[in-house]
């Protein structure tokens, strides 16, 4: 059942990728990078989505933007099933999703000055013309801290923090209600992270916007997440408010991440306990039996590698899959 205060819900998601080999590409395998995960985001809030790297984040982020036909399940936004939309509604619908992308260096055309690449969504979608145009970029630029003067310029001739806020204007050009940050300041000095972390959040309260947050700092979910969505190898750990998951974290695999978070405080860093994961995270082409996380659990028994745990509500808007908890 959709309920009205849910901007997006994600419904037993799947999105398995081929694995093709010989002269005829037959098909071997397959990537399972997102496999079965339920989750909703509700209007105006941010969910942060963190796990180690390869573990599906962006996957579900693309997913969610109808970038990729999903292998299996449903994708509702306003309460519309998007994984049925197609043609010229798909690209009505995409003007309410927008992505901040990662690598502020990788994203941005350097062949176009930064006025027609904040101004190329309004061009696409036929939301301005003539003078207005200048109008709403200058306007972009101002409202992400820039100078509209700057429009004539090239890529190349800002800083990494510039670049993402030019990212952070092209995002907002069409007034989505729906913003997916792909790690939008992980490649970025931590000073200028603060600056764009503020900034996001500004404009989250000011123009009403709903965020989905992927990150791999924890840190940085923590400041900006009103809940916060664990994943691991294609599956969701834990599910619970921001304040919650960090002052009481139950999934080992949970736990263990926020021991590698660095502390100011250098007595309470040296006074608590760090938790080294062993081996590697195994292969989405051959996932574990069981739950995904037994091969480096330190409280894995028996069941744990025979049967997967269920993603169950242990109290308010805590959820967990584990079956030691």
């Amino acid at each position: 059942m959709v309920s009205n205060d849910h901007l997006i819900e994600v419904e037993n998601l799947v999105m398995y990728f081929p694995v093709t080999a010989g002269v005829m590409q037959r098909k071997i395998a397959d990537v399972k990078a997102v496999d079965g995960i339920s989750f909703y985001i509700k209007r105006g809030e941010t969910l942060g989505l963190v796990g180690e790297s390869g573990c599906g984040k962006t996957t579900t982020g693309r997913c969610i933007l109808a970038l990729y036909e999903i292998t299996g399940g449903k994708i509702f936004f306003e309460g519309k099933d998007i994984t049925k939309v197609k043609g010229k509604d798909r690209r009505v619908l995409r003007r309410n999703m927008q992505l901040i992308f990662q690598d502020p260096y990788a994203s941005l055309d350097p062949r176009m000055s930064a006025g027609d690449i904040v101004g190329e969504p309004l061009l696409v979608h036929n939301l301005v013309k003539g003078r207005e145009y200048k109008e709403q970029i200058a306007e972009l630029f101002r409202m992400v801290e820039l100078e509209p003067y700057m429009a004539v310029r090239y890529p190349h001739e800002f800083s990494g923090g510039q670049r993402q806020r030019i990212g952070i204007a092209r995002a907002l050009a069409v007034r989505p209600s729906l913003v997916i940050c792909d790690e939008p300041v992980s490649a970025l000095d931590v000073s200028v992270q603060a600056q764009v972390t503020q900034l996001l959040m500004r404009l989250r309260d000011e123009l009403g916007l709903t965020y989905l947050f992927i990150a791999h700092d924890l840190s940085v979910v923590r400041y900006i997440s009103d809940r916060v969505v664990v994943m691991y190898l294609g599956k969701l750990m834990e599910i619970t408010d921001s304040d919650e998951l960090y002052d009481n974290p139950l999934h080992p695999y949970t736990i263990a991440l926020l021991s590698a978070v660095p502390i100011p405080d250098p007595v309470v860093d040296r006074q608590r306990k760090r938790i080294l994961l062993t081996g590697d995270v195994p292969s989405p082409v051959n996932p574990p039996s069981g739950c995904h996380f037994h091969p480096r659990c330190r409280m894995a028994i028996d069941i744990c590698r025979e049967q997967e745990p269920e993603l169950r509500n242990i109290g308010g808007e805590h959820w967990v899959a584990c079956h030691r908890v």
